[in-house]
């Protein structure tokens, strides 16, 4: 092999099945051990004394600021995660939106939130941070010259990002939107989860930092909850030292699991938007179906700005019924087989959820999108899993199939 080759960067794939593996870590095993314990002995008291609650990764103080599972699993995070210096790591995703807002912000300060935001990040703008005395307005994030003139008139110290948006995919310019915060010196977040840093370099894009919900495609078997957030050095530190502060530790366990999930997260998420743009194409000639919002079909809302900024993608996508009966998304539910009905997504089972995107939008205007938002349409979101794509569209042929005509 050339020096050329040597130093040629590894591609995501290679590094999923390498990063975090420090042979201090994993020993004469492939995995690192699952590391259970509070206390970490020293060997003298003068060792004791040169230790502080600071100590970085790779140093033993206490079990509440992680041993080699977590430390093992953060690493692997940030070596996936381009620009990145450090990660931490949260016992739920919401955990690691409540963590990275915290980190930032301060009483007193204001926070600009896109409209099309996960629900609990919503709510802990007009919750938790609105009791610490934290302002917040709502924006539109298709809005570029309308997000210039709220940050102009708000001087926010924080903006939030999501994209694509929860329930209608909405896809954002977000390096457009992060120069126009960064002009004005706010930090900008991003909540990466549909994506991951596999489908979208958010602190190349522009972003401060970067958080996602492990829970869902890195975990990828629907059983343990867990969160992220990453960046570089000045805002990791920030966030690590928050995080120390609020007791937040993730058991090793979990973080033994997730590290599992994260070897084989490309194949998974490779095969489920593979899956779900079959279906996706399936479902925009059905006649029973309105629109289909999926970022990566072509023709779809937000395509093209996904073709220019994304790598990658994963199986979550949703879709408008032409049916005028409100009930029929979750009629739609209960008769499919392979679907299971439920929250969360990005597991190897495929999922179905009736939604109601007028309900969680503050300021986003549906009839100047051409009504994208659906108004009071039903809507569906779907999370399509390993399984067989033919499969689940004879089981969602069937399902359509039952619902009045339009």
């Amino acid at each position: 092999m050339s020096a050329s080759d040597e130093n040629k960067p590894l591609k995501p794939a290679t590094k999923l099945a390498h990063a975090g593996r420090r042979p201090e870590w994993t020993g004469r095993v492939v995995n690192p051990p699952v590391w259970r314990g509070s206390t970490h002995l020293y060997e003298s008291e003068a060792q004791r004394k040169a230790a502080t609650s600071g100590t970085e990764d790779g140093e033993f103080f206490y079990g509440r600021l992680g041993g080699p599972t977590q430390w093992a699993l953060a690493q692997a995070l940030t070596d996936i995660e381009p620009g990145a210096y450090g990660t931490v790591l949260y016992p739920s995703g919401v955990a690691a939106i409540a963590g990275c807002l915290l980190a930032v912000l301060r009483p007193g300060d204001h926070l600009l939130m896109s409209d099309k935001a996960y629900d609990p990040s919503r709510a802990m703008a007009t919750g938790l941070l609105k009791r610490m005395g934290i302002t917040h307005s709502f924006f539109d994030p298709l809005d570029l010259a309308g997000f210039e003139a709220l940050v102009t008139q708000k001087s926010p110290r924080a903006v939030w990002f999501e994209s694509p948006g929860s329930l209608t995919m909405e896809v954002c310019d977000v390096p457009a939107l992060a120069s126009i915060a960064r002009a004005a010196k706010a930090v900008s977040l991003i909540d990466n989860t549909w994506a991951s840093a596999l489908g979208f370099a958010a602190l190349d894009h522009g972003c401060d930092i970067t958080m996602q919900s492990l829970t869902k495609h890195v975990g990828g078997h629907s059983d343990l909850m867990m969160g992220s957030a990453s960046a570089g050095e000045r805002w990791y530190k920030a966030l690590r030292r928050t995080s120390h502060e609020l007791g937040q530790v993730v058991s090793p366990d979990d973080a033994a699991l997730a590290a599992r999930g994260l070897r084989t997260m490309k194949v998974r998420l490779d095969q489920e938007m593979a899956s779900a743009l079959k279906i996706a194409q399936w479902l925009e000639n059905h006649p029973k179906v309105d629109q289909v919002l999926c970022p990566f079909l072509r023709g779809a809302p937000g395509y093209d700005l996904w073709s220019r900024d994304f790598t990658g993608g994963c199986g979550l996508f949703s879709f408008f019924l032409k049916s005028e009966d409100p009930e029929a998304s979750g009629k739609l539910a209960d008769t499919l087989n392979l679907f299971g009905l439920g929250y969360s997504w990005g597991g190897y089972e495929s999922l179905v959820l009736p939604i109601y995107p007028v309900t969680h939008r503050s300021v986003m205007d549906a009839p100047k999108r051409g009504g994208a938002l659906g108004g009071n349409r039903p809507a569906v979101r779907l999370s399509i899993g390993l399984e067989d794509p033919d499969d689940l569209i004879v089981d969602l042929d069937q399902a359509l199939g039952q619902l009045d005509s339009p």
